[in-house]
């Protein structure tokens, strides 16, 4: 067993000393290896010590190069634009009408491409070339100007007559569209070269200010002899006659300008940018409003001359011309302030207008030396009246005019303020708000007038039944002059005043008839005997009441019945005498006879057997006096 034994461990022993033996190998190889590597960092760095500065010789030679090749790039740059204008200045100084014209703004494009590129070179050898380009751009763009001129002159050589357009509603003319694609080209190739050029922000270009010109002297032009007309309309043929819508020519002139700043405005837009629009129709409109400003002022002048009858026709102007105006910005999106801002005198004058109408009533009447004497309405009254039956023509501006003055201010000194407010299209809708202004100071017009009438009647006309006959009719008038016209609607709530006057005109009528009614009450004594009451059976029985008067009560009756008599036939023929409107005088008759008959009939009832049907004393009997009552009406 011990053989065996030593047998094995004699063969792990081995193993284990070949183990060992590869060890003491692998450890001469690690050596080895560490030598070498020690070897090789040690030949990289005396490597890299030897190749570094050649690499930075190198990448400093690799710059000087790209330098090099920039330099030729901006001199071949440099040397473009002087080649450029060789090339383009034979065309440009032959002109635009020697060749073809987009061959000219194509060659004058490049040209001022060029002038570009030499001034971003900014080298001083370059500043003779820059200025020689730049005359020649300059050249070539006064050409160009030169062109859009006489084609804008030859496309209006002849003025039109607005009001042939006008009268048959017909479109005003355009340019035509061959000039207008024309003109555009050039237009464009201007305010783009200006843009470029120029080192500031341009407000108005050179085409922009020709064609405001020349189109501008053309609208002013054709609209001369509207302006004239406008003014010569205006002269009165009768002093005193109230101005009628329509009779001046200011409508036509409106029109005319209308028609004419639109079709300019169809003109402008094919030809200029969007945003160059606005700026060329107002340069271009504003010769024309200037004239038509100078025509309004005129106008203003005749109106304030002819105020109390001329105020009728600013009315009409602010109407005109606010409309327009709103009219024009819908469609151009410009003018509206300039073309308001015309009127602004006449809005002035028509504000004071308001305030002298009522100061004129108030003189006319307080002026007047004497009224008719037989109870008639005084002009004045009717005169003041289709004063305000024009005004309903005129609703539209005299609301805007009524509003900047405030409720009343047509009485106060805010009537001659200053008002820049601009009307807006609801303005112009003559709602409940305007209606009323308006119905407020007709109502002041009228209280004015009859008061100041009655005053003045109390001094000028004896006895309240004159005056109450004279202060009927004047009612009577304004009553009639509303109902029949359009201030009724207006007018509906001042009714109730106007039957206080109604009233008070025929309560002083009606003073008068107290005589001749006292005359017919007597005295009934219920305590005698024999003296039936008067409400009793024997009440109508005259003779036997006759019988039980003694011979001074019996006088007292007579001298009622001869007193009647006189003071009635005195106030019928003055109730004849008088001139009364129809009206006046019905309602007066009627009135009297409410009053008078009934008394009449009960005294005559009671004691007309007093003369015994002799008629010395009892002068009507019932049914006379019923028929002289019916004949007052």
């Amino acid at each position: 067993m011990v053989a065996p034994r030593k047998g094995a461990y004699a063969e792990e022993s081995a193993e284990v000393e070949v183990l060992y033996a590869n060890m003491e190998k692998m450890k001469s190889l690690t050596k080895k290896i560490q030598g070498s590597l020690n070897r090789l960092e040690t030949s990289g760095t005396i490597v890299n010590e030897a190749i570094g500065p050649v690499m930075g010789d190198t990448s400093r030679l690799q710059t000087v190069n790209l330098n090099i090749d920039k330099v030729l790039d901006a001199i071949s740059n440099i040397r473009a634009p002087v080649d450029k204008t060789n090339r383009e200045e034979r065309i440009i100084r032959a002109g635009p009408r020697k060749t073809n014209l987009q061959d000219y703004i194509a060659s004058l494009d490049r040209t001022n491409q060029a002038l570009l590129d030499l001034r971003q070179t900014n080298l001083r050898s370059n500043q003779q070339a820059v200025a020689e380009t730049s005359a020649l751009v300059k050249l070539g763009t006064k050409q160009l100007e030169d062109v859009f001129r006489d084609i804008l002159r030859d496309a209006t050589r002849a003025k039109v007559e607005p009001l042939e357009y006008v009268a048959k509603n017909n479109p005003f003319p355009r340019i035509p569209e061959d000039k207008l694609s024309v003109l555009r080209l050039i237009n464009a190739h201007i305010s783009n070269s200006a843009a470029q050029v120029s080192q500031t922000d341009i407000r108005e270009t050179a085409t922009q200010r020709i064609y405001a010109d020349i189109r501008g002297d053309y609208i002013v032009s054709s609209l001369r002899n509207l302006a004239a007309a406008s003014v010569s309309t205006a002269r009165k043929v009768a002093a005193d006659a109230l101005y009628r819508p329509g009779t001046n020519g200011i409508g036509t002139y409106a029109q005319g300008m209308e028609g004419l700043f639109l079709a300019e405005y169809e003109s402008i837009c094919p030809i200029f940018a969007r945003d160059e629009w606005g700026l060329v129709c107002t340069m271009t409109c504003q010769p024309a409003l200037g004239e038509f400003d100078k025509t309004l002022r005129e106008l203003n002048g005749h109106i304030l001359k002819n105020l109390m009858t001329d105020c009728f026709l600013g009315y009409e102007i602010i109407d005109i011309v606010s409309k327009l105006s709103i009219r024009i910005e819908t469609k151009t999106g410009e003018l509206k302030r300039p073309i308001y801002d015309t009127v602004k005198p006449i809005r002035e004058t028509s504000k004071a207008s308001l305030g002298k109408l009522l100061e004129d009533t108030r003189a006319r009447i307080q002026t007047l030396v004497a009224l008719p004497m037989d109870g008639a309405s005084v002009p004045v009254t009717t005169e003041t009246m289709s004063r305000l039956q024009n005004m309903t023509n005129y609703l539209s501006p005299l609301q805007s005019v009524m509003t900047s003055l405030g409720d009343g201010g047509w009485s106060g000194p805010s009537a001659t303020s200053s008002s820049t407010s601009i009307p807006t299209l609801k303005s112009f809708d003559v709602g409940a708000d305007g209606k009323k202004l308006f119905a407020h100071y007709a109502s002041d017009t009228i209280d004015t007038l009859l008061q100041n009438l009655e005053s003045k009647a109390r001094i000028l006309l004896k006895g309240k039944n004159l005056q109450g006959v004279f202060i009927a009719n004047n009612v009577a008038i304004i009553d009639r002059m509303i109902r029949s016209s359009e201030l009724a609607p207006l007018m509906g709530e001042y009714s109730n005043k106007l039957d206080g006057w109604r009233k008070k005109g025929t309560a002083m009528y009606m003073e008068a008839w107290r005589e001749p009614s006292g005359h017919l009450l007597d005295v009934q004594y219920t305590n005698r005997s024999g003296r039936p009451h008067s409400g009793g059976a024997g009440a109508t029985d005259s003779t036997a009441i006759i019988k039980g008067l003694n011979s001074k009560d019996k006088d007292a009756i007579k001298e009622k019945f001869k007193s009647f008599n006189a003071s009635f036939d005195e106030l019928v023929a003055r109730h004849k005498s008088y001139k009364m409107e129809r009206e006046v005088k019905a309602q007066l008759g009627r009135d009297v006879q409410t009053i008078l008959e009934p008394l009449y009939g009960r005294f005559w009832d009671r004691y007309h057997e007093i003369d015994k049907g002799k008629g010395k004393y009892v002068k009507y009997d019932k049914g006379q006096l019923g028929a002289t009552l019916a004949g007052l009406a």
